[in-house]
């Protein structure tokens, strides 16, 4: 009896002793420290930092993003750069349905997946393989990364770095287009397309493949199981809980703040925004590029027309913000790190914001309705342009030309950063605040419906293709909306967020030793268009 009572008393003691820190700190804050302390080793692990000089230290995972997209944008000719028209013609639909114009006779393969040692004189064309067209894979792939990055990630990198630290996000944003270009056009590649039309593709996929085709199947396969893992906790946080949790934070903000109706009622916020995220993602890709293809095109429109406003209602300013970059770019003065401090900057947050070399982006684009990999793969190299040269890039001059641009703000994070950006907008246009907010909201939920399909394309190679499992996923996903409107769990997000950068581990090692391939279908995909000119 002794020892029975001995066995309950030990097992209660921690509930009591839970049940005390609660009443002392919160729940909330409980789970953050536990959940830090058995994760912290990861997160210091993926965002450690090198000590570069005496007051400068880099974060290993940029260098490897970085040389890696430096490697490709030579290795592929400088298809970045002078791939770029050809991309914007592709999404213009100039090249869709060739055959029918040229009236060649075409063979159309039928294969799941395209593969360059197929017949080499078949030429196939645009067709209909696939659930979403180029502009909607576009969108549902821009959809994750126009964000929030692009409003509070700028106002931090031009805090600390300065003006200049501009010029080296727009070098980071030219780069990063040809690893989207690889990553995007082996997605298509090697993609599975069921029975039903359904497809299922990513770094998953062409890591199996790909590798095993190369006589690497089993890297292939660890490497694979890695990112599915990490695609997975990125989705649940990075994708999910901090977007909804900083779009709260500007919707509280701008209806009072804590006066705010919304005031403590994060997870009625939370609530609203799980219903509406769950009805679009409970339909697939298709039902999610539908929404992008509408969504992103108007967010980046008011956000770059505001922007423009702003720059124009100032032009006597336009000049001297340019100076400010550009010499800010290689002799800054009173910035921590010189001129190394400031491009470390820049390509920090243009990394983070674009996710160029990451894979995930290669998830969307492999749902595309093409024959030609190598298609795909152009489209994708405008989306660093948009998000990282074009959006990035107004956001910087905005801030500069109103003068938001001081030492004092470079303690900021995101949260203060993303009202810093609002202050600025408002200084010249009085009511934009609110539409800011609404644009935030927007930028929030797309990026959540596009990690949801992220995060479930690994979850469907990890556990299965059933029902029962896509459903188990995205009732989690909504769940994960919910907690994350309501609660700061700073430990959370932290391990999300190195999951997702994580996720670069194997994804570059899979692109480099694929370049090969790729370099392949781009050079059987520009002979075609050329064939098809004459």
């Amino acid at each position: 009896m002794k020892k029975y009572l001995l066995s309950i008393f030990t097992i209660i003691i921690p509930f009591l002793t839970f049940s005390q820190e609660a009443a002392e700190k919160g729940i909330d804050q409980i789970i953050d420290e536990k959940f830090g302390d058995a994760t912290g080793w990861f997160v210091s692990a993926v965002f450690y930092q090198i000590p570069f000089t005496d007051t400068v230290s880099v974060y290993w995972v940029l260098f490897p993003l970085i040389l890696g997209a430096l490697y490709f944008t030579v290795y592929f000719n400088f298809i970045n750069f002078k791939g770029f028209f050809t991309s914007v013609n592709i999404v213009r639909g100039k090249y869709d349905d060739l055959e029918e114009r040229k009236n060649h006779k075409v063979e159309i393969s039928k294969s799941k997946f395209t593969d360059e040692e197929d017949n080499p004189d078949t030429i196939r064309v645009e067709g209909h393989d696939g659930e979403v067209s180029h502009f909607q894979a576009l969108t549902a792939a821009l959809s994750a990364t126009v964000g929030l990055g692009n409003i509070a990630g700028v106002a931090i990198a031009v805090s600390i770095g300065g003006a200049g630290a501009t010029f080296w996000m727009i070098i980071a944003g030219f780069l990063g287009m040809a690893s989207k270009f690889v990553e995007c056009t082996l997605g298509v590649k090697y993609r599975d397309i069921e029975d039903d039309g359904t497809v299922y593709g990513g770094p998953m996929y062409y890591l199996t493949k790909g590798l095993k085709s190369k006589g690497l199947g089993g890297l292939g396969k660890v490497l694979a199981v890695l990112f599915a893992i990490f695609v997975i906790g990125g989705s649940f946080g990075g994708g999910n809980m901090f977007q909804v949790n900083q779009a709260f934070q500007l919707v509280e903000n701008i209806t009072g703040g804590e006066n705010s109706f919304l005031h403590g009622n994060g997870w009625a916020f939370g609530v609203v925004m799980a219903i509406l995220v769950g009805i679009v993602i409970i339909g697939g890709i298709k039902k999610i590029a539908k929404v992008t293809d509408k969504i992103v095109p108007f967010m980046v429109a008011i956000y770059v027309a505001a922007s423009l406003f702003v720059i124009f209602a100032n032009y006597t300013m336009i000049g001297d913000a340019f100076a400010q970059i550009f010499n800010g770019a290689f002799s800054p003065e009173g910035i921590a790190g010189g001129a190394v401090g400031v491009l470390v900057q820049g390509f920090r947050r243009a990394a983070f914001s674009n996710e160029a070399g990451i894979g995930s982006a290669s998830i969307a684009h492999s749902a595309v309705k093409t024959k030609y990999a190598a298609s795909e793969g152009m489209v994708a190299l405008l989306e660093p342009f948009i998000d990282t040269v074009v959006v990035c890039t107004m956001t910087a001059l905005v801030l500069i030309i109103t003068g938001n641009v001081t030492a004092e703000n470079a303690s900021l994070n995101d949260a203060q950063a993303i009202l810093l950006t609002s202050g600025a907008f408002e200084s010249a246009i009085s009511w934009f605040p609110y539409v800011l907010t609404i644009a935030v909201v927007l930028f929030a939920f797309s990026s959540m419906i596009s990690w949801s399909y992220y995060g479930f394309q690994g979850w469907s190679y990890l556990f299965g293709r059933t029902k029962k499992a896509e459903y188990s996923y995205k009732i989690l996903f909504c769940l994960f909306v919910i907690v994350g409107s309501a609660a700061s769990l700073g430990s959370v997000i932290g391990f999300s967020d190195a999951m997702v950068f994580a996720m670069m581990v194997p994804n570059m090692v899979g692109l480099v030793l694929l370049a090969p391939k790729v370099k392949s279908e781009l050079n059987k995909y520009m002979d075609a268009i050329k064939t098809l000119k004459k």
